[in-house]
């Protein structure tokens, strides 16, 4: 899960908590609740979605609210158990690990430096495809030149 700050968690638990008792929400009470701004109601869904709070009902486009959203068991217990908002406070009285953390911060580098790797090779393996595409392409362009260099000489010294 992403990182998220005090004001979307308190937002998220809004949200959990703005499912009635069908358990259930329409796109146009989710555009009421979000003050018409899909694109952050789209993003909460996205997050809720993520979290296996929720589930989507209805057709809806890739980057568009479904018709309906509806509340799992899980989202229940969750919110019971204190939401988005306990989870951040949690967060924010642990102790950092530094161990644990460097740890993984040596991790997500070896993870880039790999990447940064495959890339150089594609971009090396790609160079020389466009280098070698270059050349046929010139040999081309030498070719078209002498067939009409010779197409002039026969044309000229030949006449018929």
């Amino acid at each position: 899960m992403t990182e998220l700050n005090e004001y979307e968690c308190e937002m998220l638990d809004a949200m959990l908590e703005a499912f009635g008792i069908p358990d259930s929400l329409t796109r146009i009470q989710l555009m009421n609740l979000f003050d018409q701004d899909e694109a952050t109601a789209f993003a909460m869904v996205q997050i809720l979605a993520q979290e296996g709070l929720v589930a989507e009902a209805g057709k809806h486009g890739d980057y568009e609210l479904p018709e309906k959203l509806v509340l799992k068991p899980k989202g229940e217990k969750f919110l019971k158990e204190g939401g988005f908002s306990s989870r951040y406070r949690t967060g924010q009285q642990k102790p950092a690990e530094v161990g644990g953390t460097l740890f993984k911060l040596q991790q997500q580098n070896m993870k880039l430096q790999n990447i940064k790797l495959e890339n150089e090779s594609q971009i090396s393996d790609l160079q020389k495809t466009v280098s070698t595409l270059q050349i046929r392409q010139y040999i081309r362009w030498a070719l078209i030149l002498l067939a009409l260099i010779i197409g002039y000489f026969i044309g000229h010294f030949y006449k018929w």
